[in-house]
């Protein structure tokens, strides 16, 4: 199985920034598409940003020009900027990673276990 650990949530004031690192360890043959999540309290789980493993990127309405999702293929990680957080941006962050174990593999997908960003107002 895949294991994801998250890192780099925390407390912020709006216009700061975070940097969200998601490292992903244990049975990885090929990783395909690689995301950020979030949810807050009494809302549905949303998709914040996405990127394949060709380098394409796919941003939510209300993030775009302000978050940026990249990835280091080397190191089974990836990586979600967030600059010009705004309060409405606090929730806990997921990463969502699709992954296959060995050649011709199914791939799977692994969630991180959380991270909480809050920004004050």
């Amino acid at each position: 199985q895949v294991q994801l650990v998250e890192s780099g949530g925390g407390l912020v004031q709006a216009g700061g920034s975070l940097r969200l690192s998601c490292a992903a360890s244990g049975s990885i043959f090929s990783v395909n598409r690689m995301g950020w999540y979030r949810q807050a309290p009494g809302k549905q789980r949303e998709l914040v940003a996405a990127i394949t493993s060709g380098g394409t990127r796919n941003y939510a309405d209300s993030v775009k020009g302000r978050f940026t999702i990249s990835r280091d293929n080397a190191k089974n990680t990836v990586y979600l900027q967030m600059n010009s957080l705004k309060p409405e941006d606090t929730a806990v962050y997921y990463c969502n990673v699709e992954a296959a174990p060995y050649s011709g593999g199914y791939y799977y997908t692994s969630w991180g276990q959380g991270t909480q960003v809050t920004v004050s107002s």
